[in-house]
């Protein structure tokens, strides 16, 4: 079973939110999610459960039509196909753990890197 901490593998970039990858396998996917202020991952809908579990910072985590404000200890549950997306708010950095089961496939993180490659959290605004 993999070990680690939010500060062993605290990582952020300039340009986009980061992930360090903690677990991988057919079942599930868990990354630590870094964020500067105001960065996001683009609102999507794949077929898989997202679990979202905020250590540090505040923002938003974008389950269907709602927007849920989040601090540490929040924890947002997203089913499988229901749009979600992570943004950080405009003056502070957010860390997170990110679950998701199943991991999604490539295919499905096409409008992320869409939403990113536009600069816009919500592809539909």
């Amino acid at each position: 079973m993999p070990a680690t901490s939010f500060d062993a593998e605290r990582a952020f970039d300039d340009e986009s939110f980061a992930t360090q990858s903690v677990h991988r396998s057919e079942h599930a996917k868990v990354v630590l999610g870094y964020f500067e202020p105001g960065q996001f991952i683009p609102v999507h809908a794949p077929g898989s459960d997202l679990t979202v579990t905020v250590h540090s910072g505040t923002g938003v985590v974008r389950d269907g039509d709602e927007e849920h404000a989040v601090e540490p200890g929040s924890v947002v549950v997203v089913p499988a196909g229901v749009e979600r997306g992570i943004r950080a708010d405009e003056d502070v950095r957010l860390e997170a753990s990110l679950v998701t089961a199943p991991p999604p496939t490539d295919a499905e993180h096409e409008p992320v890197r869409e939403g990113l490659r536009r600069g816009v959290f919500d592809p539909d605004d």
